[in-house]
């Protein structure tokens, strides 16, 4: 009987593989193909004198009421050009990043066949580390800045927990992250099981867009604190089952678990081993509980489902471990 069991789950999993295999394949015959922008590049390599050319070129990154002498400053300024030295070092050849974007959007069109490739721009910024990649149907900005490595001079005094996700790598997924902002339908329910899901949905669309990334690169975790997730996973939830989280709107609720911070607030001694926005991880679990459930829900029709919905259908149910 076990063996039967046994032969039936390898089964189970030969025919996911198929299946997954058979959508890459269709994913890359889908034509995209971006241009590439290097407004960095034009800026600062050019002169005070060629500044109305660059602007004509590219005006949507010249607010209006900004006057020239700001630019200028800019461009004579020591520490802006030797942040641009440093991000040249780093990508002054983008082309294998443009080709992984250009796969992310084979992606997005397999499943929003009506979604356009934008044409890609890369800048220097003001280290905006709540928008390192702005999606705009039509464009995507990438700011350069933010990719250095976690521990490049440059971020001093910039927290651990913020700048370990200022690695290369870290870049498609929050690339994918701006497309999510646009393509996921907006919530209106502020109680804390939806605010996870809601979160949990950016994930999975992670899983659609970048199959071959790790659930760690995905939610930008290090390998340890998603193993932290996994092993607990039956304990967190049962804490906010039995705290009466789920369908509570307490605004406290968000800064303790959902967003941005270097671990998250059970107020337990085990606070300082977890990791922020655990429960975004766990909205993410919903969801994979729910398509593992609803084979039959497209991934586009999940995307715009009510989050207690979802929960209700996904049978999510964490087993402890032994």
């Amino acid at each position: 009987m076990k063996k039967l069991i046994g032969l039936f789950c390898i089964g189970l999993v030969a025919i996911a593989c198929d299946s997954k295999a058979k959508v890459e394949k269709e994913v890359e015959a889908i034509p995209v193909v971006t241009k590439l922008n290097r407004f960095e590049q034009a800026f600062y390599e050019s002169k005070p004198t060629e500044l109305a050319k660059v602007k004509q070129q590219y005006p949507d990154f010249f607010p209006e009421d900004v006057p020239d002498s700001v630019w200028i400053n800019r461009l004579q300024n020591k520490d802006w050009q030797a942040l641009y030295r440093e991000v040249s070092k780093r990508y002054n050849d983008f082309s294998a990043e443009q080709t992984e974007i250009d796969d992310v959007f084979k992606h997005v069109k397999y499943y929003f066949p009506k979604v356009k490739e934008p044409a890609i721009y890369t800048a220097i910024g003001e280290m905006d580390y709540l928008n390192k990649a702005i999606y705009t149907q039509d464009k995507l900005i990438i700011s350069l800045e933010m990719y250095l490595g976690k521990n490049h001079p440059f971020y001093a005094g910039i927290p651990q927990y913020i700048r370990d996700n200022f690695e290369p790598r870290q870049m498609i997924p929050d690339v994918v992250a701006a497309i999510g902002f646009r393509v996921i339908p907006k919530s209106r329910k502020a109680d804390f099981l939806s605010l996870m899901i809601d979160a949990g949905k950016e994930l999975y669309l992670k899983d659609l867009l970048i199959p071959d990334y790790t659930d760690a690169e995905k939610i930008g975790y290090t390998p340890k604190q998603l193993q932290f997730c996994q092993e607990n996973e039956a304990y967190i939830w049962e804490n906010f089952v039995q705290n009466k989280y789920l369908y509570s709107t307490d605004s406290k609720l968000p800064n303790r678990f959902i967003n941005m911070a270097p671990f998250s607030k059970f107020y337990l001694e085990i606070d300082n081993e977890t990791p922020g926005r655990i429960g975004q991880w766990v909205g993410w679990q919903i969801i994979r509980s729910f398509v593992e459930n609803n084979e039959d829900v497209t991934p586009k029709d999940l995307l715009a489902m009510d989050a207690h919905r979802i929960f209700e259908q996904s049978k999510y149910k964490p087993k402890k471990n032994e």
